[in-house]
This record gives structure tokens, C-alpha cells and sequence, in this order.
């Protein structure tokens, strides 16, 4: 292991780890720079701080994931080194996760009407902090026994195109880019194997100086395409990143510290911040 993880999340989004249990987390595997990156929030980094004094020479870099929208489909923007005590980004990101919240009744509405009904305050109660989100969704219909695993319920049912998936609002990429910069951050393309397209977003990102680095190391990554985006990293001078993506080991299998990220990576993001 290289002891780098930029990409975890927590309660503060849809984590099932409180910020203190995923640092502990990390500690007991050796992760030495942890990256806490929840979705539309930055509620968790301060307690994780907080944590982190207690492991060191744990690092906790303050970042954040920012979901967003775009003609072809959904990308998903990470943001690093971002300033979280900042009072117009906290406001911003709170609408974002009220519509989040308003999108839990939306869906239950779907799964209703084919033949899963679920309680909205039964989803409400399993968040523990944060916002209820698709995860949280999945954990109840499993509960129910109308699917055997969260992947499933996702597979069958939440992920984009699926019967029960409803869209929420979103800012577009360039804007999700805007806005990490603005809060003093670095901006990565997260997972860009989901994205669509993405060597043309990458491109067009880079081209016009929004973008900061790519998401390279990641477990759902093939080595092709780990390769890939390595080479356009390469040619567009971008930082190549890596992280787990991880939410707990009730939502998905990937593991804390997992996949191995250079340590030349974390070098040269803290580089191209000027850290």
C-alpha cells in the first residue's frame, strides 16, 4: 500500500463511517493521507482533523464531491484543499443537499408505484448525520427484502436509467470546477470510467483551465484504462489521481486504501496547489 487515499466519504454524505471511525479506519491500515470527499458537503473534515491528531502521521486533506450534470449523462468533480469554513460555500452546498432530501420522497413515489413501497422516515432514521441519499435508500429496500444487497437495489432499481432513479438538481461541470476554484481548491475528474465521454470532457475541461487532474488510480478501473487516463494526464499536464471511493462495507466492496496510489501523486497535487 502507498498510504494515500484521496477519496472517502462519511456520514456527512452517504458514508456509513462517522468521520471519527473512518479516520480510526485508516489508521489500522496504514493509510498515512486521507482525503475526506463527501458528496455536496464539507460537514465531515473538521471532525476528522480533530481525529486525525490522534493517528499520526495521518493527514487529512480537506476535499469534497460534487455531483453534477451535463448533456450526456452525470460526472462526478472532487475537489482538494478546498476552504470549508467558508460561509457561501456551506450556504450553497446546503441547498444542494435540501434538494437531496426533497429527492427521497420523489423516489419512494417510484418504488411505490412498482410494488416496493418504503417509508421516507424509515430512510431519514438510518442517517446518522448529513443527507439521506440513494445509498440509505438501498439499505431499507434490503431490510425489506425486496433485493439481497445494496448493489442490487442499485443494479435494479436507483442507478441512472433505472425505474426508481430520479434526477436532482446539479451544477454542470465547468460550474462544479468554478466553484472548487473559487474555494482556493484543486478540481479532479472523479471515476471518469463512469463519465461519458470523458477523454472529449477532459479535454475541453483542461483546454479552458478548469481542471486540475484526473482521477487515474480507481478499483473499478481496468489496467487499460488506468493507462488511459495516465497518458492524458501526461499530455495535458494534469495530476493523476487515485482513491477508494470508499462509503463503508455496507454499500460498496471497495476497500479503505485501495487501490495503491503513488506517493509521487500526492507529491505533485500538493505541488500544483502550492503546498
Amino acid at each position: 500500500m502507498s498510504g494515500v487515499d484521496l477519496h472517502a466519504h462519511t456520514t456527512a454524505s452517504d458514508g456509513t463511517y462517522a468521520p471519527a471511525e473512518l479516520v480510526r479506519e485508516a489508521a489500522q491500515r496504514g493509510v498515512r493521507v486521507l482525503a475526506i470527499t463527501d458528496h455536496d458537503s464539507v460537514e465531515g473534515i473538521a471532525p476528522a482533523q480533530q481525529a486525525a491528531a490522534g493517528h499520526p502521521p495521518l493527514e487529512i486533506v480537506p476535499g469534497i464531491e460534487i455531483n453534477t450534470d451535463g448533456p450526456a449523462g452525470e460526472v462526478h468533480v472532487l475537489g482538494y484543499f478546498v476552504d470549508h469554513a467558508a460561509g457561501w460555500l456551506r450556504e450553497l452546498l446546503g441547498e444542494l443537499r435540501a434538494e437531496r432530501a426533497a429527492r427521497i420522497a420523489r423516489i419512494a413515489e417510484r418504488l411505490a408505484a412498482l410494488g416496493c413501497p418504503i417509508e421516507v422516515p424509515e430512510v431519514l432514521a438510518l442517517v446518522r448525520e448529513g443527507s439521506a441519499g440513494r445509498p440509505h435508500v438501498a439499505q431499507v429496500m434490503v431490510r425489506r427484502g425486496y433485493v439481497a444487497s445494496v448493489r442490487e437495489a442499485f443494479d435494479r432499481y436507483l442507478a441512472a436509467g433505472k425505474p426508481a432513479h430520479v434526477p436532482h438538481r446539479k451544477l454542470e461541470a465547468r460550474q462544479a470546477c468554478e466553484v472548487i476554484r473559487r474555494a482556493g481548491g484543486l478540481a479532479v475528474m472523479a471515476h471518469p470510467v463512469f463519465a461519458p465521454d470523458p477523454e472529449a470532457l477532459i479535454r475541453d475541461l483542461a483546454g479552458t483551465g478548469h481542471l486540475d487532474g484526473v482521477e487515474c488510480y480507481y478499483a473499478e478501473h481496468t489496467p487499460e484504462q488506468t493507462a488511459r487516463f495516465l497518458g492524458l494526464c501526461r499530455e495535458l499536464g494534469l495530476v493523476a489521481t487515485g482513491g477508494s471511493d470508499f462509503h463503508g462495507p455496507q454499500v460498496r466492496a471497495g476497500t479503505l486504501g485501495q487501490p495503491p496510489v503513488p506517493w509521487e501523486s500526492w507529491e505533485a497535487l500538493r505541488r500544483r496547489a502550492g503546498r
